[in-house]
């Protein structure tokens, strides 16, 4: 005979929203997102064609219905966990870590060493969100928010965990081409720009006693991750923050033409909601990140 099941990563999520009456203690102790049970219990209310729960501000309530409904598959949840219990499958399930962090940083720092933690711990799945936005304007908590810093945050505990400073990177077809021995030779190349950070190149330019200087041509983009590989397409010169193009120093991808002057610049720090400073999933990545990424001392 067929069943009809609901699906159950759904019905998972309404059993501990409905039994605490509160989607955010539900998501804390399924080790999810808020988002994330919000989004199984509609599928849920869609799948059955009714509504689940009254939102009330912080709270939520049960309809009569789903009441019912909930007093009847509750004891199902706690004789499957009994269960699961008595006949020795293992306890531990992967756990799902949300780290929100920026978009550049994500993609030439963060992804790049993922695959080592993975395969430290592969009973760990890391959720990654990216956004620039400030740490107040997040519509959701999530476990690890990575921004600069370091900075004070209400009800976030801070710590910092890599050192960046930046200085000027092209390509070394580029510098071939055209070099540059003096700062003074940069009026014959394009200088890369990112419109969120447009004091980088006057800075610079101020720093090395050539605040006058003209280039051959500049170019703006939008995202500084665009700039980055602008410079190692061999389009112009960039900006380099030294924690996120080591990898492309290291590689040949790109070569910084100066080494002083350096720009000094905000650390990555780690910002951890203080209810979540105690577990030990967060702990770990955290450890982790601040192995992969040291400070300077």
């Amino acid at each position: 005979m067929k069943r009809t099941l609901p699906p159950l990563n759904a019905l998972r999520a309404f059993e501990a929203a409905g039994r605490l009456g509160s989607f955010k203690e539900a998501a804390a102790e399924l080790h999810v997102t808020h988002g994330a049970v919000s989004q199984q219990v509609r599928l849920l209310e869609e799948w059955l064609g009714a509504s689940l729960f009254e939102r009330h501000n912080r709270r939520v309530a049960l309809t009569p219905a789903a009441k019912a409904y909930l007093g009847e598959i509750g004891p199902l949840f706690e004789r499957l966990s009994q269960a699961t219990e008595r006949y020795g499958v293992p306890e531990t399930v992967a756990r799902t870590l949300s780290v929100n962090a920026p978009a550049t940083f994500t993609l030439r720092w963060l992804v790049p060493r993922l695959a080592t933690f993975r395969a430290g711990h592969p009973d760990v799945e890391v959720r990654v969100e990216t956004s620039n936005g400030p740490l107040e304007s997040l519509k959701e908590e999530y476990d690890i928010v990575i921004r600069g810093g370091p900075d004070t945050f209400y009800g976030y505990a801070m710590r910092p965990f890599l050192s960046e400073e930046r200085l000027p990177v092209c390509s070394p077809a580029l510098l071939q081409r055209i070099p540059l021995r003096v700062p003074g030779d940069l009026r014959q190349h394009t200088l890369l720009h990112t419109s969120s950070l447009p004091r980088l190149w006057p800075d610079w330019l101020a720093s090395a006693r050539v605040p006058a200087l003209r280039p051959a041509a500049a170019l703006t983009f939008d995202h500084f991750y665009l700039t980055l590989q602008a410079a190692i397409d061999g389009i112009g010169i960039a900006m380099g923050p030294t924690a996120l193009v080591a990898d492309d120093l290291a590689a040949g991808r790109l070569v910084a033409p100066f080494a002083r002057p350096r720009l000094p610049s905000r650390s990555y720090c780690t910002y951890v909601p203080d209810g979540k400073a105690g577990d030990e999933l967060v702990a770990l990545f955290r450890s982790w990140l601040e192995q992969e990424g040291p400070m300077k001392r």
